[in-house]
């Protein structure tokens, strides 16, 4: 919250205090939305629901809209059905749209009722729309003109039908059949000759998305493009509405986070750490460490293998944990870089084969950089042969993990999995295996062991 807002809190808690719903909204006015949103949810469930009264609908629904959706739902059971469907009714059909999904079934089925025949209709077409797809997440909110209007025709359906578009910033040309002809930034309507047509300033440039693209589609179309807003078109270049900036910023934010728990080994939290309770907690993350239980137990087979040489040469056991360390480190940092040029656009499957030969060369470097040292600092425990074997051991190691790290993701992308699924620690949990193996095998071969 900003400085100016902190110096008026005396008066705003006098307000509450008082019950004086109409004075406060009002003094919360020029408040930002997502500021009055925290307010709501500090004040006492009675005040919140008569404070949310006081102010103007579409404000409210704007303000509500900045709630968390675990917000949202407890603030629902908390209204009336008639300040419900106030509510829903001056939602952004997008906004509408992400309320509905992410509630409990039987909560979504209760609130289409109280929409509106076209409001309900308009839900129920946005929610037909595979989920995570742009289909979901656009509105049809948008302003279109023709391109046999003149400038100043076009600037005045502009005034009488732009009130509820979502933003003003880009006009859509559309034929008769509303098929999408072309995107034009409202400043070069401004600036034209008020009696030409509209037809005459046209292009034909414009960037469009499937409604059934995949949302990441639309962060990555946003990014590239530097748009405001992208328009969504069926499969015949028929307009359906458009995804906006704020919404993309939105689905960009959520992705990461869905990646960094990935990347963490823990299934993808649908709420907030600080809302979940540790139940649910459990059982995001026990299934992952299940899984990297048995992978480890590959490991634990290895040293039982070795265990009668190991005996004998025990000095061996001193570079174990240092050889798998490195393994698993330098494999988390090339299946990191993968995973994140893939999610940028930066890579694809096009390009693995580059990719692979870059890192083929970096982990050449890496390895014989590691694996000097180690040779120094086996020369120093046990003589030229161990250091032979612990440098040999560390570079062939290093040089195994770091092609890993890059074939691991393109071979998820390829299975149609989600790159991020290539987590630390499964990569460290193979390199473990991996390193053991390999790391044994060149110790008995250079200190003539027989199985």
């Amino acid at each position: 919250m900003t400085e100016d807002h902190f110096a008026v809190q005396p008066e705003i808690k006098s307000l509450i205090d008082r019950h004086q719903w109409r004075a406060l909204a009002e003094t919360l006015r020029d408040w930002p939305e997502p500021e009055i949103a925290d307010l709501l949810l500090s004040l006492q469930t009675s005040e919140r629901v008569l404070l949310f009264r006081s102010l103007p609908r579409k404000r409210a629904a704007d303000i509500f809209s900045h709630l968390d959706y675990d917000d949202q739902d407890a603030f629902l059971k908390e209204l009336s059905a008639e300040d419900t469907r106030h509510l829903l009714a001056h939602l952004s059909p997008d906004d509408r749209t992400a309320l509905l999904e992410e509630l409990p079934a039987e909560v979504t089925q209760r609130l289409m009722k109280l929409l509106s025949p076209e409001d309900l209709a308009e839900a129920r077409q946005l929610l037909g729309y595979p989920e995570e797809s742009v289909g979901r997440l656009m509105t049809p909110d948008y302003i279109a003109v023709r391109p046999e209007m003149t400038i100043s025709e076009a600037l005045a359906h502009i005034r009488k039908t732009g009130r509820d578009s979502e933003t003003f910033n880009l006009i859509y040309v559309t034929d008769e059949r509303g098929t999408l002809l072309d995107s034009l930034r409202v400043r070069r309507l401004i600036l034209a000759d008020p009696d030409v047509r509209v037809a005459s300033i046209m292009d034909g440039k414009f960037v469009s998305l499937s409604a059934f693209d995949d949302r990441e589609m639309a962060v990555q179309m946003i990014q590239r493009y530097d748009l405001y807003a992208l328009p969504v078109v069926d499969s015949e270049g028929v307009l359906l509405g458009i995804v906006t900036v704020d919404d993309v910023l939105d689905v960009a934010e959520e992705e990461a986070t869905e990646d960094f728990h990935k990347w963490g080994a823990v299934a993808p939290l649908e709420t907030p750490y600080s809302q979940a309770p540790a139940a649910f907690l459990y059982r995001k993350r026990v299934g992952w460490l299940t899984i990297l239980i048995g992978v480890n137990l590959i490991s634990a087979r290895i040293i039982d293998r070795y265990e009668p040489y190991l005996n004998e040469f025990f000095v061996l056991f001193f570079f174990a944990p240092l050889l798998i360390a490195s393994g698993g480190n330098t494999g988390a940092q090339s299946a990191t870089l993968m995973v994140r040029g893939l999610a940028t656009g930066d890579l694809d499957m096009g390009r693995w084969r580059r990719a692979f030969g870059k890192e083929l060369l970096v982990g050449a470097m890496l390895g014989l950089t590691t694996g000097l040292l180690t040779f120094l600092l086996g020369v120093y425990r046990g003589g030229i042969q161990i250091g032979l074997v612990a440098g040999l051991s560390m570079l062939s190691i290093v040089m195994v993990a770091n092609l890993i790290g890059v074939v691991l993701p393109f071979t998820l992308v390829k299975a149609k999995l989600d790159p991020a699924v290539a987590s630390s620690p499964l990569i460290t949990s193979m390199m473990d295996a991996i390193g053991l193996f390999i790391y044994f095998a060149i110790a008995t071969a250079f200190l003539e062991l027989s199985i």
